[in-house]
């Protein structure tokens, strides 16, 4: 048996921001649970140092453990104070895949919250962490164990890129013909004041009404599968019921990510946050793509200092151009496929995870010979 202190350090090391992209920089904010790595980050740091983090070191979120936040880093960048960077001691005796997976186990995120201090936002107790105990693995093992398991996380990468690419399709061609209005038959069709002949200035109410959704506790969710859509880039918990029905337009109504617009391809329960779902049909991508590329507009509907909010009525009177059904329609119908394959692509990444947390204990433990 071997500890963590045996095998990896906390790192220390500090990167002045300045010097650093910011999308390179790592907050407990645009880690994802439940081990799905990282997005973009949102806001710069306010600090003007921040801890380093290097390829192959092993990134944790120690806010609320019990959302299994974890990276395995491929470049050199920083992270906020809250999120705790791992580094093997010698790479001959330990392989840095591999202390990624070991840390990737629920056991690991249990003796996490088993030693957590604070109730509302418990952290880690970092002098305990260290101590977390694990059968000792030689490295030819730990590589052989690794290569497995990465197989799967090789082919969730490979479809959250094809995702991008799909969504990023949907988005040029959105940029095509309601920003360039390079639409079909743009060609024969008069500009009055800058806009196509038989479109009119409107608000988005006119196209879909956003309802706020249903605030609902961790303490009163019931145990389930169905995300529940707060304020944060992720869903903060799950309940046993959804109040939408899939796909759902949701905007962010408070705290640091308020406006933030995602799309949901299963039903959820939409709680701190703007929504509409399919009842509006495919005219949803519209909407969706229009958002997208409004994200500034949408980020100025902020209101307050302390805790920031954007409220449905004020996305239901923005202005926006409503083109003519000839047009809205056919860009519709050429985008729907699209975010119809995100959604295939997305339930196929739900399998792949599920099988590779189902393996990770079964050959972390030596249940399964490698």
């Amino acid at each position: 048996m071997k500890q963590l202190k045996d095998i990896a350090i906390y790192v220390s090391d500090k990167i002045d921001t300045k010097s650093m992209n910011i999308l390179d920089y790592i907050s407990t904010d645009n880690m994802l649970p439940e081990r799905g790595g990282i997005i973009p980050c949102a806001t710069k740091p306010k600090a003007s140092r921040v801890t380093q983090y290097l390829p192959g070191d092993v990134l944790v979120s120690n806010i609320r453990p019990y959302f299994k936040k974890i990276w395995f880093s491929n470049r050199i960048g920083g992270c906020s104070n809250d999120v705790i960077v791992f580094r093997v001691l010698d790479e001959n005796k330990t392989y840095p895949k591999y202390l990624y997976y070991l840390l990737s186990q629920d056991i690991f995120f249990d003796y996490m919250m088993s030693g957590s201090n604070g109730t509302k936002m418990p952290r880690g107790n970092k002098k305990l962490i260290p101590e977390f105990t694990f059968n000792d693995v030689d490295i030819e093992k730990q590589k052989r164990i690794a290569d497995i398991l990465s197989a799967y996380d090789n082919l969730i990468e490979n479809n959250q890129k094809q995702i991008k690419l799909l969504e990023e399709a949907a988005m040029r061609l959105y940029k095509e013909w309601f920003v360039n209005l390079r639409f079909p038959g743009y060609e024969n069709t008069k500009i009055v004041d800058g806009v196509p002949e038989g479109w009119r200035l409107g608000r988005v109410s006119e196209l879909a009404e956003f309802k706020r959704g249903k605030t609902i506790t961790k303490k009163n969710a019931k145990d389930g599968n169905v995300p529940v859509v707060a304020g944060g880039l992720e869903p903060a918990y799950f309940h046993n019921v959804a109040n939408t029905v899939a796909p759902v337009i949701t905007i962010s109504a408070s705290g640091a990510n308020a406006g933030y617009t995602r799309l949901y391809n299963t039903d959820i329960w939409a709680s701190d946050c703007s929504y509409i779902d399919a009842s509006y049909g495919d005219k949803l991508y519209f909407i969706y793509t229009f958002l997208k590329n409004n994200k500034e507009v949408i980020d100025n509907l902020q209101r307050g200092a302390a805790q920031p909010h954007v409220y449905a009525k004020d996305i239901n009177a923005l202005s926006t151009y409503i083109p003519e059904s000839t047009i809205m329609e056919p860009f519709c119908n050429l985008v729907a496929p699209l975010f119809k394959k995100i959604a295939v692509q997305e339930r196929l990444i739900s399998e792949l995870k599920q099988a590779r947390d189902k393996l990770l204990p079964k050959l972390m433990n030596g249940e399964i010979e490698v």
